[in-house]
């Protein structure tokens, strides 16, 4: 006999070791009773509701043009059936009436017990028939490695479960291991009996309102997920889970689950139980992790790969280590004084030598792998994933990257990221997050391509975008110069140009293609700042989730982003205007090679218009519209090609950017530091992120066919005058051949009178 005194089981289970279906039947009958009650409980209810009920059928016509309303009445029910009356015709009155007691009764017992019978033979035959001992709980699975491939086959990386774990005993293990697990996967681990109602509701109300993953599972049916059952995803599965949670509750202790628990479960990459995972993060017995240690040892199961310290995001792990500390105070294992201490405790952890190519991407790869299909099939299914990264670009950019952060110490400068893809079909071509992945210095590992960084100006073809598509054109004149605005609530803002200067009227063209501040602020303050963030969203902004923390700044990169979404932007823009999402996959083998995804390329979806996309491109790529800011002959010209490109700069001097694309190939680049401290100065176009973006362009583009972008059929191209932004006259001083979309270009000539003509042609 099992007896249970707080949150401790004592006493030996003495069920004999029988077929499962024998512990099924035992459950069945333990839920019998009162199976059989509500059946007998249905069948009173059914029997008053028939007695309760008379059926009265009345036909009524008579010789008048005259309707009479049904009767009613309870417990009769008096139904009068009418039709349109003749006056000759008269039909006799007919009064039906019978019972439908017994009737009713025999149907409703045929059904009962007929459904009863096929809902059992479908749990016993279907759910039930190949649930496995109870006894074996302790064997695991078989697992299979997943290789990561790049687009040529190249293998990146393998991902696998170490076969053997380091058995240790719950004895051995500090007394704040044991608490630190139970607090933040399952508080009431020593008060249920192998599953919560609570954490089951929860769950389905978080996935099916709030469309949230949120697990339900007690610690006992994580240890059934990890031992007995294949990881799918199906209600079959989780009925299993939930009737070998119970089995396993009956035959062993909360002590021997939990002890088992923690020498099973898998804490990222090859450590799989407590002792493991210490030997693997810290390099010591578990029985010699102290709490903080500890704590963040327990935050990695639900998540290795989110959570994990040597991950594309490390301050994801130290958030988690924190949950893990609260959740500990508040159930009264550590007091305020010992959570602060542990919080505040530099965790140091042992090198990790792994052998892998492309580390930044492989781990991202990984994370989106978990995302769909879980750790358990990803770290033991034996998929074969092909993905889009080119292996030779990959390392050629990053030995770019390392070169270059190298001769930027003086700028204090001391890392770099690039991102290269495709705009017509969204792959990731090469992904560097950083100047070295194992770079303790830097926290190299720190995936900087996925972090959320303020974009600078490169930020602004976000708010051109809008604008052109609302009467502005390459030639529109715009006011550069001073201007304060008055914010309720706030402090006057007076935008200022990176050259600390104003320079009057300026086209769009050169204001845009030159990067000044002041106009690209006004021109947001006229459609307001809404309207940018709702654009940037749709084409590819994933940051910009509170309006309310936005203001004019927004277009001068105050709103902070990823990379992958700049990159999702501009390849927007190169993409005519149709917007591609990311996508590192090719395709996706099983461990029985059968292909089970497959990324099929489409169109995309036009979130700007074809000619707005191609006058942004237009502006972008070219050289004369940047010279006023860049010079003529910056590392932003690339002779002989139609590139564009877009620096950007923030105030601070924090975040330094260049993205530029043709129309099949777009790097971005960013450097700057990873603790958010200032460089001491970066010179646009000439230092900081152009150098890296030039090199690697010159890269990309060697030996490929040179590509134009698209002109669409409604845009022309027309001489103007530059001064006036209007026709040209006869003695008009600067004549320009400009872009237009049919319907916005100028109607007017300018008039000047005895001023020397001086054209100024393209640099295309």
């Amino acid at each position: 006999m099992k007896k249970r005194t707080g949150n401790i089981w004592r006493g030996k289970n003495t069920l004999p070791q029988k077929n499962p279906l024998i512990y099924v039947v035992k459950i069945f009958s333990f839920i019998g009773r009162p199976l059989f009650i509500l059946i007998i409980v249905l069948l009173k209810v059914i029997d008053f509701l028939v007695s309760a009920v008379k059926i009265t059928f009345k036909k009524t016509l008579e010789i008048r043009n005259k309707i009479r309303f049904p009767k009613y009445s309870i417990p009769k029910i008096n139904i009068v059936l009418l039709k349109i009356s003749s006056p000759k015709i008269v039909f006799p009155k007919i009064r039906i009436q019978f019972k439908l007691n017994f009737y009713l009764k025999l149907i409703s017992l045929l059904i009962i017990f007929g459904g009863s019978y096929f809902a059992g033979r479908y749990f016993f035959i279907n759910i039930f028939k190949d649930l496995p001992e109870p006894n074996k709980i302790e064997l695991k699975n078989q697992s299979q490695t997943t290789k990561i491939y790049d687009r040529n086959g190249i293998l990146l990386y393998k991902i696998y479960r170490q076969k053997n774990q380091t058995a240790i005993s719950l004895i051995e293990l500090p007394l704040f291991v044991k608490q630190a697990v139970i607090a933040i996967e399952d508080k009431d681990f020593y008060n249920h009996p192998g599953f919560s109602l609570k954490g089951i509701f929860r769950a389905v109300y978080q996935n099916v309102f709030k469309n949230k993953k949120s697990g339900g599972s007690t610690i006992t049916q994580q240890l059934i997920k990890n031992t007995l059952l294949s990881p799918e995803k199906t209600w079959r599965r989780k009925i299993k889970e939930l009737v070998l949670s119970l089995m396993v509750e009956k035959r062993y202790s909360k002590n021997q689950i939990l002890e088992m628990y923690l020498n099973v479960v898998g804490f990222g990459g090859s450590a799989y139980g407590i002792e493991e995972a210490s030997q693997q993060y810290f390099n010591k017995s578990a029985k010699d992790l102290n709490l903080a240690e500890a704590a963040l040892l327990a935050g990695l199961p639900a998540s290795p790969t989110k959570y994990s310290p040597f991950g594309s995001n490390p301050l994801a792990a130290k958030e988690r280590q924190f949950l893990v500390l609260q959740r500990m105070f508040e159930d009264g294992y550590v007091s305020e004084t010992e959570k602060i201490t542990a919080e505040n405790f530099l965790v140091k952890f042992t090198p990790q030598q792994i052998d892998i190519k492309a580390p930044h991407f492989v781990m991202y790869v990984k994370e989106l792998l978990v995302q769909k299909y879980g750790e358990e099939i990803v770290e033991k299914g034996g998929l074969e994933v092909y993905t889009s990264l080119d292996l030779s670009i990959q390392e050629n950019v990053q030995k770019i990257v390392k070169d270059e952060i190298q001769k930027l110490g003086n700028l204090k400068i001391t890392n770099g990221a690039v991102l290269v893809t495709n705009p017509k079909t969204g792959e990731i071509l090469a992904m560097v997050g950083s100047k070295d992945y194992f770079a303790k210095d830097i926290d190299g590992n720190v995936n900087v391509t996925i972090s959320e960084r303020q974009p600078g100006s490169s930020i602004k073809p976000i708010t051109y975008s809008i604008a052109l598509e609302n009467g502005f054109t390459p030639a529109t004149l715009l006011d550069d110069s001073p201007i304060t605005y008055q914010i309720p609530g706030q402090s006057p803002y007076s935008p200022q140009n990176y050259d600390r200067s104003f320079h009057g009227k300026v086209p769009l063209r050169i204001a845009l293609g030159s990067s000044y501040n002041v106009p690209a602020v006004k021109i947001l303050a006229s459609f307001g700042v809404q309207k940018m963030i709702e654009r940037g969203k749709e084409m590819g902004i994933t940051s910009w989730n509170n309006s309310s923390n936005y203001g004019l700044s927004l277009t001068l990169g105050g709103g902070e982003v990823k990379m992958i979404d700049l990159a999702a932007v501009y390849g927007t823009i190169a993409n005519n205007g149709k917007k591609i999402n990311l996508n590192p996959i090719l395709f996706i083998k099983d461990s029985r090679s059968k292909i089970i995804e497959e990324t099929i390329f489409e169109e995309g979806k036009q979130v700007i218009k074809p000619e707005t996309a191609f006058l942004l491109s237009y502006i972008l790529s070219d050289n004369s519209s940047r010279t006023p800011a860049f010079g003529a002959n910056s590392l932003l010209n690339i002779r002989d090609r139609e590139v564009a490109v877009k620096t950007g700069t923030t105030q601070n001097l924090r975040d330094n950017w260049t993205i530029g694309y043709t129309p099949s190939f777009l790097t971005a680049v960013w450097v700057g530091n990873n603790n958010g401290s200032s460089m001491s100065y970066v010179a646009s176009g000439i230092t900081g992120a152009s150098p890296i973006w030039r090199k690697v362009m010159d890269v990309i583009l060697k030996n490929t066919d040179k590509e134009s972008f698209n002109i669409p059929g409604n845009v022309i191209q027309i001489p103007i005058c530059q001064t006036t932004a209007s026709l040209p006259c006869q003695n008009c001083p600067v004549i320009r051949n400009e872009y237009f979309i049919i319907g916005t270009e100028p109607k007017t000539h300018c008039n000047f009178q005895n001023i020397p003509i001086t054209p100024t042609p393209n640099e295309k």
